[in-house]
């Protein structure tokens, strides 16, 4: 095909997987059932390969069609179908914009070493150390970190703009919604790779494809078998460099009519820039390639910047009628192991096949899921660790089990969320204000939904928590809903292993309390 029609395709396409990944990651749960969304997460080739190994079905094997789709016709899955792959083509565009000359790529040696050593680093760290590596480089996941941490911020103020303007015309079709920050330290490794990324995209085109990401450096390998390719005829051509000039992969060397098809992305810019009809994109029947490696020096300036958002973290307001406590707790919680996500089944299951993508954390209603820093050891650095400070996992949501494209979080029935246990209730009594200051509470009590927290008397007309374990879930509820401060009155410690809870009486009410009770 010597038609611009390809290149027209290719954008029109990777434009709306784009705009589809941004609203996933984004806000997605209001319009958007996750059955749908699982069409898409489907091609993203890390995360089926880890869902493969996981339940070992075709029905995850959506990274077996990309590898075919290579085979057929060459990488068009990182510009087709790679959410960071298509972002970095905008930048790129952009790039061109700002300046003439982000756009003059031309030929460059492969950096070979590099590229092969970061895939076998890669490959070899994840059989060695886990998940690590993976989380790092996996282009899917690192996108989905940038929208969430820097992208999903922004659009949130333009929607509380603009809903604040249409307010003052009656018109509610947008409502305020609250903009939550991270802990500092989780902005890190996102904001590295979102400035690396961006700033080689805007100024070098593909050369993190080519050079770092180790999807790219493995579907170049597979390209190199691949049916259709673009080709040069020599005939035709008049060697005017213009190809070369547009191609963000910069693997085309038009002086000798070779084209590097394990860098080549299949954007057709170049067979749309060629004045001389002389490259196409079609079946090839020769696969003979003949190509020199010579190790060449390059500048490599990656700037790993902390960035610091003006995003307020904002605590929440006391719930009406809960005490204020009029001094600190002094007893801190004991939290001995993290909370893992309903649905992860061990803490070393779910380390294992999370990528760290974000997108649990970006669906979760309530914001009780926050990116790890070290909760779960350097290996599960930004993986989704439940933060009861932050928000509690609400009784009858499995969001976060529906959406998870690795299967890290299996998906869990209403039914069955409710009986696992994540974590055991612990009670802290000389933190609770019941005793420190003679206070009526039990926020604690009325907030768990398995009545695992209940009230019994302490002193006079006072009453003060009790817990049952064995009905415990580990919601977090308690712990979120507890006045006192830094440290908590009541906490949840994690079960390593997910474990069966027993099945709540909460017909049966607990103990009578005094009239004067606060709620």
């Amino acid at each position: 095909m010597t038609s611009a029609f390809l290149r027209r395709l290719r954008i029109v396409f990777s434009a709306v997987v784009l705009v589809c990944f941004i609203y996933i990651f984004a806000e997605f749960r209001t319009l958007i059932q996750p059955e749908y969304i699982k069409y898409l997460l489907y091609l993203q080739f890390i995360p089926s390969i880890i869902k493969f190994i996981d339940i070992k079905s075709l029905a995850a094997g959506g990274f077996l069609i990309v590898l075919l789709l290579t085979l057929v016709t060459g990488r068009t899955y990182c510009s087709f179908l790679c959410p960071l792959g298509i972002g970095q083509d905008v930048f790129s565009r952009i790039g061109g914009t700002i300046r003439k000359k982000f756009r003059r790529f031309g030929y460059k040696r492969p950096h070979t070493v590099v590229r092969y050593s970061v895939l076998v680093l890669v490959i070899a760290g994840t059989f060695i150390w886990g998940m690590y590596f993976i989380n790092l480089l996996d282009p899917y996941s690192i996108f989905g970190r940038s929208i969430l941490f820097f992208i999903k911020p922004v659009i949130l103020v333009l929607n509380n703009f603009l809903a604040g303007i249409l307010g003052r015309f009656d018109n509610y079709a947008l409502h305020h919604l609250e903009i939550k920050g991270y802990n500092l330290m989780a902005y890190a490794i996102p904001a590295g790779f979102f400035i690396l990324t961006g700033l080689l995209s805007l100024t070098k085109g593909r050369l993190y494809c080519n050079m770092i990401c180790p999807v790219g450096t493995f579907l170049g390998l597979v390209s190199r078998l691949s049916l259709f390719r673009i080709k040069a005829d020599e005939n035709k051509c008049t060697r005017c460099g213009r190809c070369s000039v547009v191609c963000k992969s910069s693997c085309i060397d038009f002086l000798n009519h070779e084209i590097d098809v394990s860098r080549c992305v299949n954007c057709f810019d170049c067979i749309y820039s060629c004045p001389d009809k002389a490259l196409s994109y079609g079946f090839i029947g020769n696969t003979r390639e003949e190509k020199k490696s010579d190790e060449s020096r390059r500048r490599f300036i990656a700037g790993s910047i902390m960035l610091f958002l003006g995003l307020s973290g904002s605590g929440r307001a006391q719930e009406r009628g809960i005490p204020v406590p009029r001094r600190e707790s002094t007893v801190k919680e004991e939290k001995n192991c993290p909370v893992s996500p309903p649905g992860a089944g061990s803490i070393s299951d779910f380390n294992n096949r999370c990528t760290a993508c974000g997108l649990c954390i970006s669906v979760c209603p309530n914001d009780v899921l926050q990116p790890a820093i070290m909760q779960y050891g350097l290996a599960g650095y930004m993986q989704p660790v439940m933060d009861y400070h932050k928000g509690f996992c609400q009784y009858n949501c499995t969001l976060c089990t529906e959406i998870c494209p690795t299967f890290a979080l299996k998906p869990l029935l209403p039914e069955a969320k409710k009986l696992t246990q994540i974590g055991k209730v612990i009670f802290i009594k000389d933190n609770c204000i019941v005793k420190t200051e003679k206070t009526a509470c039990g926020a604690c009590s009325e907030a768990c939904p398995t009545k695992a927290v209940f009230m019994i008397p302490y002193e006079g007309s006072l009453v003060i928590p009790d817990t049952n374990q064995e009905i415990c879930i580990g919601c977090g509820h308690c712990e979120f809903s507890c006045p006192t401060v830094p440290y908590k009155a009541i906490y949840v410690n994690g079960n390593p292993v997910h474990q069966a809870s027993k099945k709540p009486d909460i017909g049966k009410p607990g103990v009578s309390v005094p009239d004067d009770f606060p709620f």
